[in-house]
């Protein structure tokens, strides 16, 4: 997949460059949940429709974190988890515009002629509340019209279930709530993490219950704090492992400083993977963080935990 990156005003020379005919689904696809798939689905149907190159246009940083100026804003799917979604996806080529305070500003007749219309776009596709421009002005209806006579648009309707509409706002409802499931279904795939292996206070070793503490490398949304089975991918013989991951302030210890901690306790392995890159899918969700009055009380739920992951995976994942 070829990826390109644009900033507002385009560069002429870039632009002479980007060609042949192009059909692009234009969005934040922060997740690219189902319903994000259908847009995209949309745009490769259409590049088949004219013999286009299948393409996607997103923004980078989320517009949120630029009007809202929230510097920690975290995301469902960070920049290069976006990408590769993209490219299973079947795109050709992605279109990652930079977001910043100049782009905000156009209207959206400036959006469609200075960013649109110049890019030689033959087709876009956006889903039903896709807006653009100033204030969020723009409508696809809009887009249309601004477009009629240099690109086709098509608009696609909602993607849900028979009880809510798939997107990132109810993505991150289910995650906030730990509803894994739920989650699952709207992502069309298990939620996922990834991070590398850094060193520990070792606390779950003496414990004997060793875990690789993860360190995110990438801005993502965390779940709900607690206990979780996962699905762990690494430098393993099989690809993965199983284990149970537990997510928050552990406050069992009474840290003079608390500090949000992911740590994964693989079943069956033993070695050393400080350094290693971990990806983590979200498969359960087992219980909320407790603080337990003492550690052999704490070891006794993690035993309860371990048991209770292994018969859920005997179910679910044979």
């Amino acid at each position: 997949m070829e990826v390109i990156h644009l900033s507002y005003p385009l560069q002429d020379q870039l632009v002479a460059e980007i060609h042949p005919p192009t059909v692009t689904a234009i969005g934040n696809f922060d997740g690219v949940h189902k319903g994000h798939q259908a847009v995209i689905g949309a745009a490769k149907q259409l590049a088949n429709e004219i013999n286009a190159v299948h393409a996607v246009m997103s923004f980078t940083p989320h517009p949120r974190s630029v009007l809202k100026k929230q510097d920690d804003f975290t995301y469902l799917t960070p920049l290069p988890e976006k990408l590769t979604q993209f490219e299973s996806l079947g795109v050709e080529r992605a279109y990652i515009m930079k977001f910043d305070p100049s782009l905000a500003q156009l209207s959206k007749e400036d959006f469609v002629r200075s960013v649109l219309i110049p890019l030689g776009f033959k087709g876009i596709t956006v889903g039903f509340n896709f807006t653009f421009g100033i204030k969020a002005s723009g409508k696809p209806s809009d887009l249309a019209q601004l477009g009629e006579g240099y690109y086709t648009t098509r608009v696609v309707n909602p993607v849900q279930n028979n009880q809510y509409t798939f997107s990132s706002t109810q993505l991150r409802l289910s995650l906030a709530e730990g509803k894994m499931d739920h989650a699952s279904q709207i992502l069309g795939r298990n939620y996922q993490i990834a991070g590398r292996v850094v060193q520990g206070d070792q606390r779950g070793r003496l414990m004997g219950f060793p875990t690789a503490n993860i360190a995110l490398q990438e801005p993502y949304l965390i779940p709900r704090y607690g206990v979780y089975i996962v699905k762990v991918h690494g430098p393993f013989k099989a690809g993965y492992r199983y284990g149970i991951m537990n997510i928050g302030l552990r406050p069992t210890f009474n840290d003079p400083i608390p500090r949000e901690q992911l740590e994964v306790h693989l079943f069956e392995f033993s070695g050393d993977l400080y350094g290693q890159e971990l990806r983590v899918q979200f498969l359960h969700f087992l219980r909320a963080e407790l603080k337990f009055d003492s550690v052999h009380a704490l070891k006794q739920q993690i035993h309860s935990d371990q048991k209770e992951a292994m018969d859920w995976l005997l179910i679910h994942e044979n």
